[in-house]
């Protein structure tokens, strides 16, 4: 009898033992689900970054070129259901920088910087990585590990301009530097504008101005009317090197009203505002190397939520830029969101644009 009852409890071990080992191994629910197909896991966390408040810290919010910035920014951001608030500084650093404890304070799930310095800036940023709040800047002169920087190639963008200018000058002139210290995408620009001196002896500046403000393009429009007064001659001047394109809309109304179509602007940077000018035959600007600002604000969302989603992502982003030149554009008038047409390379970068992420703006369109 003792036997057998020893017997039965060895079997009922066994049966129990084999069906631990089973249970073990099961795998959880959300890896293989009712259909027996593996699921999506990327999907699932992309479904999760849904309603996210993002933060976009601007230092200056001035002209076209950043109205479709942040453009792009908000309509990047609201395709994967989430929601931007602005926050102008007016170029006030302190202000900058208050702004951004207080998108940290306020809770934001993600925060975009545009432009400042890391004087303004790193403390807030390092303190927003604390709390688990990713941040990615835009031309933010910033060094923290984990915080990617977009850049827009300054430096080949000057390189483009510049070598234009000293083309179609056939190497030698008078010209006129509009350039700011002080800003990040400006100091690398400064850089490609040394090495243009160095190479090119016979061209002479022979003026340099510029300085960020509120109305930038009006006070530069300013400055250039006192430089032609001073240079009256056809010939005085060969051309002008606009950094930014507040600087190259300033100067090219100054030298059109003046008459002085001779002169010839250079610039960076391209709105529709912008390209509506370098169209106009009787404009003085001629030429502008650029990334199209709506693309900016998209790619730097795009990053923003790959640090949401927990992706591994680099320090320094740098875009490419195109070249526009008024012989490249047909006589009637387009918009940069039909540049591609005519110059290849503008608009529709799929930079940064991962399959989970189209997935995550399919889910969000159909809620």
């Amino acid at each position: 009898m003792r036997h057998w009852k020893k017997s039965l409890m060895a079997v009922l071990v066994f049966v129990l033992s084999i069906s631990l080992i089973a249970c073990g191994s099961t795998k959880p629910a959300s890896q293989t689900p009712d259909n027996g197909k593996p699921a999506d896991n990327a999907a699932a966390g992309a479904n999760s970054l849904a309603g996210k408040k993002i933060a976009l810290i601007m230092q200056i919010n001035l002209g076209t070129f950043s109205a479709q910035y942040i453009d792009g920014v908000k309509e990047q951001v609201e395709k994967l259901g989430g929601k931007v608030t602005v926050f102008p500084t007016d170029g006030d650093l302190a202000k900058m920088s208050s702004n951004l404890d207080a998108a940290i304070n306020q809770k934001f799930d993600g925060i975009l910087i545009d432009h400042g310095n890391a004087e303004a800036l790193e403390a807030g940023v390092k303190k927003a990585l604390e709390k688990k709040i990713p941040v990615v800047a835009f031309d933010a002169d910033i060094k923290v590990p984990g915080v990617p920087v977009l850049q827009q190639g300054d430096q080949k963008m000057a390189e483009m301009t510049l070598d234009k200018l000293a083309k179609d000058s056939g190497g030698k002139g008078n010209i006129v530097k509009i350039w700011v210290a002080g800003f990040a995408p400006m100091e690398r620009r400064q850089i490609a504008y040394k090495a243009f001196q160095d190479k090119n002896k016979d061209i002479k500046e022979i003026a340099a101005f510029g300085a960020a403000s509120q109305n930038t393009a009006l006070d530069t429009q300013s400055q250039m009317e006192a430089i032609l007064k001073k240079y009256p001659n056809k010939g005085d001047i060969t051309a002008v090197w606009a950094a930014w394109d507040e600087f190259a809309k300033g100067a090219a109304r100054a030298i059109q009203q003046a008459g002085r179509t001779e002169i010839k602007v250079y610039g960076i940077d391209m709105s529709d505002e912008d390209l509506q000018m370098i169209q106009d035959p009787k404009n003085p600007w001629v030429a502008s190397a650029a990334v199209d600002p709506k693309d900016i604000g998209r790619i730097q969302v795009r990053y923003l939520y790959q640090k949401l989603h927990g992706d591994q992502t680099p320090d320094t982003v740098v875009l490419d830029p195109v070249f526009v030149d008024r012989d490249q554009l047909p006589k009637e008038q387009v918009s940069t969101a039909q540049l591609s047409q005519h110059v290849k390379g503008w608009g529709g970068s799929q930079q940064g644009y991962t399959d989970w992420l189209k997935q995550a703006e399919q889910a969000a369109a159909k809620k």
